[in-house]
């Protein structure tokens, strides 16, 4: 099975994972950058530093890379005893957390690439997530074959919350401003406090979900896509359905937000990345903005670059269709 995943730094920039060898495109273009070769087995998990100097990927060779961003070079390899499936940098970029199949989150100082890593206490099963917050003192992880979201104290290393789900969560994200934690869970998805960690919000979704991602500047919109193939928008204080964007011919394993949310991206198991424009970003217009400023359906003009680039694709008009009433989903 294909598996597509991505991250976007600050400037934009798409990290994503075909197979074992992980690309990094121009997030407006689609352009080529380059390619990271080096693993033996799929690229499960993959994500850039802050300042896009570093990338970092988790595979199923048992192994979990650092590579210089600029030139494609391995920095170092961390070797683990099972598959790789989740690795962040930390918000300083001072540490990498991994976890995967082993059932354990380790914590490597990237300034000592030698020194043996720091492990938290046992995950109580195979980790599909993590990432960092509260400035890196606090670990959000999830487990493949267990609901819940485990928050751990990195002074302490053990757990001191758990966000209850009834399903497993496949996607955690953490808003850019630091108020809220997304999940998708089963048919849900959720928002909660990232400081009290209360649920603020959840909602049901027409599908099982894989992703689902926050809109970065004000809040308004969220995306979420699983395993029916679309992409869809919803208002984020009342869960209604703005949009809904068809494309690809595959289930969606992963959405995100660019940094200033103009665009989000879709990584499938078709083999594909598509960008989607955002459209308004206000809580008053509720249709896309075209490239002219127009309200309607969204377009792209980059068909050349969809049609160039194989497994990258930029929306082309048709490819969303908003939600008419009476719809069925």
């Amino acid at each position: 099975m294909l598996r597509v995943f991505y991250s976007l730094d600050c400037v934009d920039n798409v990290f994503f994972v075909p197979d074992s060898k992980p690309m990094l495109r121009n997030g407006e273009t689609g352009d080529w950058i380059g390619t990271f070769e080096g693993h033996k087995g799929a690229v499960w998990s993959c994500c850039l530093d802050s300042n896009a100097y570093r990338a970092a990927t988790g595979s199923a060779d048992f192994s979990a890379k650092i590579w210089d961003a600029i030139t494609g070079e391995v920095l170092h390899s961390f070797e683990h005893k099972h598959i790789v499936r989740a690795c962040a940098f930390s918000e300083d970029t001072n540490f990498l957390l991994t976890g995967g199949v082993e059932k354990a989150l380790r914590i490597y100082d990237l300034n000592r690439l030698d020194a043996p890593p720091r492990e938290v206490d046992k995950s109580p099963g195979s980790v599909r997530t993590v990432t960092w917050l509260h400035s890196d003192q606090t670990i959000l992880s999830s487990c493949t074959d267990m609901g819940g979201v485990r928050l751990w104290d990195v002074r302490t290393g053990s757990v001191v919350r758990t966000l209850e789900t009834k399903s497993s969560v496949t996607s955690a994200e953490v808003s850019q401003d630091g108020r809220y934690i997304t999940t998708a869970d089963g048919f849900s998805v959720k928002f909660w406090d990232a400081n009290h960690f209360g649920l603020v919000k959840s909602y049901n979704m027409p599908c099982t979900v894989e992703s689902a991602s926050l809109e970065p500047k004000y809040g308004f919109k969220f995306v979420a896509a699983g395993e029916d193939m679309w992409i869809r928008v919803f208002d984020f204080h009342t869960g209604e359905e703005i949009a809904c964007n068809k494309g690809h011919h595959g289930p969606v394993h992963c959405v995100r937000f660019a940094p200033v949310g103009e665009t989000y991206a879709s990584g499938s198991e078709d083999g594909t990345i598509r960008i989607w424009q955002t459209g308004s970003l206000t809580n008053d217009d509720s249709e896309p903005v075209s490239d002219n400023g127009s309200t309607g359906r969204v377009k792209v003009a980059a068909d050349e670059v969809s049609r160039k680039i194989e497994g990258f694709h930029i929306a082309e008009e048709g490819k969303v269709r908003e939600k008419e009433e009476g719809e069925s989903t």
